[in-house]
């Protein structure tokens, strides 16, 4: 602002100035801190600033750390807990035609292959209580449930969403159901329900018996749960016994309960028309006499290999579903299902 305001002098200034340039640049500084040195006044209004300023910046320092700790910044609210559920999940959707579609069981579940001559030599026989294949189903309505032998459960039911067609589900239990055989399917407080036991005739095992040894499933989820039938609580495993048959006729379930040891070794057979309520005892002529028979397939079905047998057939929906094995003597290789539109 000096500088600014030397310019505007009068011409006898000009001309000192401009004989003084040189030294104005020296005289500059002396001229802003002389006054300061030699003015006792504005020495006493510097200080008086200067404190101020310090006393500002101080307090405005402790505001500023009082106002941090009186008002700590909020953390964000944690996400609210949340599921998100979608139940069972199709494996596949079948679109049937007037050709078959064929399927064969591995220990990942239903598996499609092109055709039955697909199957032949691809599988060792092994004793029919530890081979995959379909053990039992049950139908209702236009559903099908099925129990696959060393696997889990399976579902048909028709199917409309994005494509329409028959919905094929699968209920795997895993390394559990692996070490135990089917041995009976029924409806149960209108549950499909399954009774697993330990089948030791061809294979030396030191698996004990099942716990749970009753399964069901629902459309929650893709996982078989517990189901406990209060017919066969009588019967504990940790007392040595073993139900290995549960079967549905003639309005009355069945079943059978076998103790090989301990000290009273025994068989014993029950029916019941409410497995809520304990079964009563019967003879092993009744008991056998509500075995079913081998029932006759009637129905013209695709034809199979030299070897290959269908075991069972039902419907689902607008088509026909049957289950063939691959079969010598008490043997099964492959074993799978087809279906076709009827």
């Amino acid at each position: 602002m000096m500088l600014l305001e030397c310019t505007h002098t009068d011409s006898q200034s000009t001309q000192s100035t401009r004989r003084n340039k040189k030294s104005r640049r020296k005289n500059f500084f002396i001229s802003l801190f002389f006054p300061y040195f030699f003015s006792p006044c504005l020495r006493a209004s510097v200080r008086g600033v200067g404190k101020f300023l310090v006393t500002g910046f101080f307090l405005c320092l402790i505001s500023c750390v009082r106002a941090s700790e009186e008002t700590p910044v909020p953390e964000p609210a944690p996400a609210p807990a949340a599921v998100v559920w979608y139940g069972a999940v199709p494996s596949a959707i079948l679109q049937t035609g007037e050709y078959p579609l064929w399927f064969q069981l591995t220990e990942n579940g239903p598996a499609h292959i092109e055709s039955i001559e697909d199957a032949i030599n691809t599988a060792a026989f092994i004793p029919w209580p530890l081979a995959l294949h379909v053990r039992f189903f049950l139908e209702r309505e236009d559903e099908l449930f099925l129990t696959i032998n060393r696997d889990g459960f399976m579902k048909l039911a028709p199917y409309s969403g994005n494509v329409t067609g028959i919905a094929m589900y699968r209920f795997s239990g895993g390394e559990f159901w692996r070490q135990y055989t089917v041995g009976g399917f029924v409806f149960y407080d209108d549950k499909p329900a399954a009774l697993l036991y330990l089948d030791d005739r061809f294979l030396d095992t030191a698996a004990p018996f099942p716990l749970p040894r009753t399964w069901s499933f629902n459309m929650e989820s893709n996982r078989p749960f517990p189901l406990d039938i209060p017919a066969l609580q009588p019967f504990p495993t940790e007392d040595g016994w073993s139900v290995d048959t549960l079967r549905f006729a003639g309005g009355f379930t069945y079943y059978r309960a076998v103790r090989k040891s301990g000290s009273r070794p025994a068989i014993r057979m029950f029916r019941t028309a409410d497995l809520n309520l304990d079964g009563e005892e019967i003879s092993i002529d009744v008991f056998y006499s509500s075995a079913p028979h081998a029932a006759e397939i009637t129905q013209t079905l695709p034809p199979l290999p030299e070897g290959f047998i269908y075991t069972a057939i039902g419907r689902v929906g607008d088509s026909l579903f049957a289950s063939w094995e691959e079969q010598d003597n008490f043997y099964i290789g492959a074993a799978g299902f087809m279906v076709i539109k009827h």
